[in-house]
């Protein structure tokens, strides 16, 4: 089963909520209450979204945290990369590959395109998508595969 984690969810929910109010500085404190998530978790998720250069936050009393873009240009892939690290979903794919298998391994080449298809998929939805509240609202993810099938045969 492919499952981020729950900080990962979290990191999304308080990503929308920021992106609902982008015109005041959010603390906290005042994302724990509206998001309801305990507190110690809201700091954990905002430091990582914040070192994964999603936002900006301002100290002093009119400070807080906000986005550094637009919700329109920010993915849900980013956000999962800042969460978790780099997209991967299998041992070969990752930037610190360990697999004994690699040297022969026949899919390789197709779970690199597998993830590559999944990475493309959640970078097209962007936070604004993520404030529809009804899904016939959001317009369609395309997808633009580089290889096409003719007569059955895999061409590109």
């Amino acid at each position: 089963m492919l499952r981020m984690s729950k900080l990962t969810d979290y990191g999304i929910v308080l990503m929308t909520h920021l992106a609902s109010k982008t015109y005041q500085q959010h603390s906290a404190h005042t994302l724990s209450d509206a998001v309801q998530m305990p507190l110690p978790t809201v700091r954990k998720v905002l430091k990582f979204l914040s070192q994964g250069g999603l936002l900006k936050s301002e100290r002093g009393a009119h400070g807080g945290y906000n986005l550094t873009r637009s919700p329109k240009l920010i993915s849900v892939a980013e956000i999962i990369t800042a969460m978790e690290g780099p997209i991967a979903l299998t041992e070969c794919v990752s930037d610190e590959s360990h697999c004994d298998q690699e040297s022969h391994c026949d899919v390789q080449t197709n779970w690199t395109r597998i993830n590559n298809a999944v990475f493309h998929a959640l970078d097209e939805v962007k936070l604004s998508d993520m404030l529809v509240s009804h899904p016939s609202d959001v317009s369609p993810i395309h997808f633009h595969p580089a290889a096409t099938r003719h007569n059955g045969d895999l061409h590109g």
